[in-house]
């Protein structure tokens, strides 16, 4: 700990957010390889195809959200402190921390499931959020690959309910670490359900996310299975909206879209700018399910 202060008083801070974010990285790569050789859904190499696209998302998404996240956080922060009933954040603030971060997640589920699903549903959402799903391999490192813009707004509709309900504290002497876990905790789980793991958690899948429900949400198998399993923590939250759907045994075939994506990471951050709406909407999980008498049940 005190080399690390030391480091972080020495160098400047984009020097050592990247320092920190190799040190993180060091330490995904650790966890993540032996477990998806142990466990590895499909065969596939370790420096598998976009891998390096995939890394450079996840230097940019580790640094550039959060400081977008910044003025419009800080602007709905003022704004509900000023404009909701004071008594909301007293009671709030006298629940223990994890009864409030229990509610948080929840809240933040629901939040993030319809940032998530106007993403699919919406064609000029979906020219940023098709990146992430341009992916057609699944590992760890999948979990990065997204537009900076696309993670600001999902990250936005979390956390918002949260300042709205009290949950989040706008105002004190202190930090709050409500916002903060649930970042985190999401964030570790996201590395988790898009890895190449075959695990599956029995009936504890109508509670938790698995690496299979999210597979599923990745397929591009037909129109049947796409717009699925939105829920990033909580496959509840989709069985309320109608959009669950995990079969006992089967796992997607296929992973990723139809329509045309750039191979490189500047090419794919301009690609939202780009790319025609009509086409938007035709190539890829963007379009509506279709029924299909082949589509078994869950």
């Amino acid at each position: 700990m005190e080399l690390l202060e030391q480091l972080q008083q020495g160098l400047p801070p984009l020097v050592f957010d990247a320092f920190r974010l190799c040190v993180w990285l060091v330490l995904l790569l650790t966890i993540f390889v032996p477990l998806e050789r142990l466990w590895a859904k499909h065969p596939q190499k370790v420096l598998r195809k976009a891998f390096l696209t995939d890394l450079g998302y996840y230097f940019l998404n580790s640094l550039l959200p959060k400081l977008l996240l910044t003025l419009p956080l800080t602007a709905i922060a003022w704004s509900v402190h000023h404009f909701a009933p004071s008594t909301l954040y007293a009671k709030a603030a006298e629940m223990p921390l994890w009864m409030r971060f229990a509610a948080a997640l929840v809240v933040g589920e629901i939040g993030a499931y319809w940032g998530h699903r106007w993403m699919h549903e919406i064609p000029l959402f979906w020219r940023f959020h098709s990146i992430h799903h341009s992916a057609e391999e699944m590992d760890w490192l999948v979990n990065t690959r997204a537009h900076p813009l696309d993670i600001v707004f999902t990250r936005l509709c979390g956390l918002i309910p949260m300042y709205v309900l009290g949950l989040a504290q706008p105002a004190g002497n202190t930090v709050d670490t409500l916002p903060l876990l649930y970042v985190l905790a999401g964030t570790v789980w996201s590395f988790i359900i898009h890895a190449n793991l075959r695990w599956r958690f029995g009936w504890l899948e109508w509670l938790v996310t698995s690496p299979a429900f999210h597979h599923w949400h990745h397929t591009k198998d037909g129109p049947a299975y796409v717009n699925k399993n939105y829920a990033a923590m909580l496959p509840w939250v989709d069985k309320c909206f109608g959009t669950f759907y995990l079969p006992e045994k089967r796992w997607p075939a296929h992973y990723g879209i139809d329509g045309p994506m750039a191979r490189d990471l500047v090419g794919q951050l301009l690609h939202p700018f780009w790319v025609d709406p009509a086409e938007a909407l035709s190539g890829g999980p963007a379009n509506p399910p279709v029924p299909s008498p082949e589509a078994p049940s869950p």
